[in-house]
């Protein structure tokens, strides 16, 4: 009830001071700069707005994001588009963090940095470890939260990337509220974790648009070492596998992208550093962290329209896939197959620029998941 009353006093509160905004012109002005951008695909966009967000891990969101698109040197001939986000949220359950990503490349895409790092301080549901969880009765797990998760990448021969990648995670001030399961045993890391994984990586990449890809191709591997040595408690190591596919089908606006992805870990893995399934953007509809363990498969494939062939910014998409856990890569067993499918709404949000505003609607044999976020799911 106390999450709830404090929603709602900062629903109004933040309602007062965008309606005092709006009584400037100030929002209006700004809406129609943003959805009217008429300036150059090569023009850097530096923008700084209020946003709104959804998804089952946060319910509504709100807060500011700034976001900037750019091609080095400005040429959009031999240079990909790169983008740097910064984004800070609070939510009506009384959560707030912040969340800073970037796929940049440099003149001649010679260099790529790939990363990403966040804060969270919000309580999220924790189902267990294992690819048979229930569904009910989940522990909520309070803490603080960072990682800092980040790749630098040289370019060794046309579309190839090879470099090193670290990873640092850090959740403290850990509680687990378990009213109706007493005797329940906590996992490895229940009372907070420091962990520092280096490692190298390498991936191919001749997508153009990392937003929106329309043809195109992303394979990377990656491997990390979690060692006290590196600072990290604890000691294992992490294999990172992740390839996609993009293909326009008979015209430009219709694609197709399929995604695969792995998480095989082997060592003595806190709870928190696991592999997940679920979220905004593999699974969609299952709770991020629904099912988690050492070992993660699943698989995604989604048709796109962008936009549909009546309309110049309004688009759609319909997606499905399958996902499981195990401890081990022996373990990982069909039956335990996981689906998820759904369909969504786009909006042309930066026309130069090619980017969509994504709202999707994600089912599951436990429920759906509604999210609203910026660019393309993978």
């Amino acid at each position: 009830m106390e999450i709830r009353r404090t929603g709602i006093s900062f629903l109004l509160i933040y309602g007062l001071l965008i309606s005092s905004v709006w009584a400037q012109g100030k929002v209006v002005q700004l809406a129609k700069r943003i959805l009217n951008d008429t300036s150059s695909a090569a023009t850097s966009k530096l923008l700084v707005f209020p946003t709104a967000g959804y998804a089952p891990e946060t319910s509504l969101e709100v807060g500011i994001r700034a976001f900037s698109l750019f091609y080095a040197k400005k040429d959009t001939v031999v240079n990909r588009l790169s983008e740097i986000v910064l984004y800070s949220f609070v939510t009506f359950r009384g959560q707030f963090g912040a969340l800073l990503e970037n796929a940049a490349y440099t003149h001649k895409n010679r260099y790529f940095f790939l990363g990403r790092a966040r804060y969270q301080q919000f309580p999220l549901l924790y189902y267990g470890i294992g690819p048979n969880t229930p569904s009910s009765n989940p522990a909520l797990v309070n803490s603080s939260y960072i990682q800092i998760r980040q790749r630098i990448l040289r370019q060794v021969k046309n579309n190839w990337y090879a470099g090193v990648e670290v990873d640092f995670q850090n959740i403290s001030r850990v509680s687990f509220e378990l009213d109706d399961q007493p005797n329940v045993e906590l996992p490895i890391g229940a009372d907070g974790s420091n962990t520092v994984g280096l490692g190298a990586a390498l991936v191919y990449d001749d997508r153009k648009n990392v937003l929106n890809v329309r043809k195109g191709n992303f394979l990377e591997a990656g491997v990390l070492w979690y060692r006290p040595g590196f600072g990290s408690d604890f000691r294992y190591r992490s294999l990172i596998l992740d390839g996609r596919a993009y293909r326009p089908l008979g015209r430009p606006n219709r694609v197709l992208a399929v995604q695969i992805a792995g998480t095989f870990m082997n060592g003595i893995v806190p709870f928190n550093n696991l592999g997940l399934i679920g979220g905004e953007s593999l699974m969609r509809g299952y709770y991020l962290g629904r099912y988690r363990d050492q070992n993660v498969l699943a698989g995604q494939a989604e048709l796109r329209w962008l936009p549909f062939g009546f309309s110049k910014r309004w688009g759609g998409t319909l997606f499905a896939g399958l996902g499981t856990v195990a401890p081990t890569v022996q373990a990982l067993q069909l039956n335990y197959l996981r689906w998820a499918a759904g369909g969504g709404i786009r909006f042309l949000f930066f026309q130069k620029k090619d980017v969509f505003l994504r709202a999707d609607l994600g089912f599951t044999r436990e429920g759906t998941g509604f999210y609203l976020s910026l660019g393309e799911a993978f």
